[in-house]
């Protein structure tokens, strides 16, 4: 996509857990308010949602950051919890939107 117009260099992402089997719910859930509590605090996350469709066997978690470096502030926090969730969601489509860096597109490129 084009970049039409911003005044900050904010990152977004989109990222998809198209998966979940029913007897892992309880554990990704866990796992999510994890990751939550752990982005609270985090300098520069503007937006932090998670989204469970309605039988809840996916998710869809969007995100907002003020800019690249906040995406790896967010990454090593949260990064010890991804390969499990993204183990119990079916993988993770991960679709970001802006001008990361080389070096948050590679710390992305780990967990796909």
């Amino acid at each position: 996509m084009n970049k039409i117009q911003t005044k900050l260099n904010k990152i977004q992402t989109n990222v998809t857990f198209p998966q979940i089997a029913t007897e892992s719910l309880a554990e990704f859930e866990s796992l999510a308010s994890k990751a939550i509590e752990l982005t609270r605090a985090e300098v520069g996350t503007l937006q932090y949602e998670w989204f469970f469709n309605d039988s809840r066997t996916a998710c869809k978690v969007l995100e907002t950051y003020e800019d690249s470096n906040a995406v790896l502030l967010h990454f090593g926090n949260v990064g010890p919890l991804l390969p499990r969730l993204i183990d119990l969601g079916g993988g993770a489509i991960i679709e970001v939107f802006g001008t990361p860096s080389r070096e948050v597109l590679e710390a992305i490129a780990r967990h796909q």
